[in-house]
Parts: structure tokens; sequence; C-alpha cells
């Protein structure tokens, strides 16, 4: 679940993106200050749109946002007032974090993707497709995880690439919007010693004279 807010640009709105709609058709119901967006063939919630939303929970900051466990109980009280019987979800884990790439394959239907075991975590490891040049066995990079909002606005959800499943994204300097970001393909090469599963903090990863 990914929260957005972007007052000077979109109004004292909270957008709330469960699921990818895959550019299915949409429609929405509003009741009161809460508007939910479905598919009409099959009306799964793929949005909540939260109108008003500073009368409701604290908000700062513009792009994706990250709520406490009170803000998220105080919107699912505005939802269950509305007689929606759905609820939100909190989810602050870091969406983006130090992984390493423990094996490679290629890809069997391309001649540039590569099907990588990226470990994010001590007990975690997930598949990510991917064309970066520069990617190679024991690698330490930044990984985007489902539920990441990049720098441009683009969402990060599981999907397929070439029919192979990628559950992330590993990214570039300049996908990051890093300064002094090198224009030439290639996700960011960490230092050895860095810790796979720590969140990403430019300042500590990124370091450039």
């Amino acid at each position: 679940m990914i929260f957005s807010y972007n007052k000077a640009h979109v109004g004292d709105v909270l957008m709330v993106i469960v699921t990818d709609s895959k550019d299915q058709k949409l429609s929405f119901e509003r009741r009161g200050k809460v508007a939910r967006v479905f598919l009409e063939d099959s009306n799964e919630t793929v949005a909540w749109n939260i109108f008003d939303a500073s009368s409701l929970i604290t908000l700062n900051g513009a792009g994706q946002v990250f709520l406490t466990d009170d803000d998220v109980v105080r919107l699912n009280q505005e939802l269950e007032a509305e007689g929606f019987s759905e609820r939100l979800v909190n989810d602050n884990a870091p969406k983006f974090v130090v992984g390493e790439i423990v094996e490679m394959t290629a890809h069997p239907d391309s001649d540039h993707l590569n099907i990588c075991q990226v470990k994010i975590a001590e007990d975690k490891t997930v598949q990510i497709v991917a064309g970066a040049p520069n990617a190679k066995l024991g690698l330490k990079t930044i990984v985007a995880l489902p539920g990441a909002m990049m720098p441009n606005g683009s969402l990060i959800f599981p999907g397929k690439l070439r029919g192979e499943d990628s559950f992330g994204m590993m990214c570039s300097p300049r996908e990051l919007a890093l300064p002094n970001a090198p224009q030439k393909r290639g996700i960011i090469e960490l230092d050895e010693t860095s810790v796979v599963g720590e969140a990403f903090d430019s300042q500590k990863h990124w370091i450039q004279g």
C-alpha cells in the first residue's frame, strides 16, 4: 500500500495506491471525504483518495509519505464511518534497501535481460529481472521493493518481464535522482562492506566528489 501526498500540485488529498490497475477500466464511488477507485470488471479496489486529509491526520512532505499506525487507525475510522468495509493496512518497512545479487542467469527470451536472485535481508531473497549491463554476482546495489515510489513518481509493483516474475527493481543513480549521477546505463555499485537489508541513505550510500 503506497501513500502519496502533494498538496502543492494535487491539493489536500491523500492518495492510497493498493495495487496496480494494469491499465484496466476504472470507476469510483465517493462518500464524504473518501473515494474508492476500483476495477469495473471485478470491483477490486485499486486505490483510495481521501479528501481534506489534513483535517484527519498530520501530513508533511511531498510524494511518498509514511504514516504512523495511529494515522492509519484514524483513516480507517473514516472509511468505517462512510460505510466502507475494507480497511487500510500500514507498512512502514523500508522500500529502498541494500541488496546483493547472489544468483544470476540469462533470461531465456531476451538477449540483454538477466534473472537475478537478490538477497534483501539475512533471511529473504527475491527474484528481479534486470537489464543492467553491470549486473554481476556479488554486486551490492540499491533495490526498490514493491510498494516503493520512485523520485519520478512511478510505482513499483510485482510483475513480469518477458514472462518471468520480478519483485522489485535494482536502481541506477539516475533513477534515484542522486546528485552528479552518471548518464551511462547501470545500477548503483555499492561498497562490498554495505550491509544487506539496510535502508537506503543517500548520504551514506552515495558519496560523490
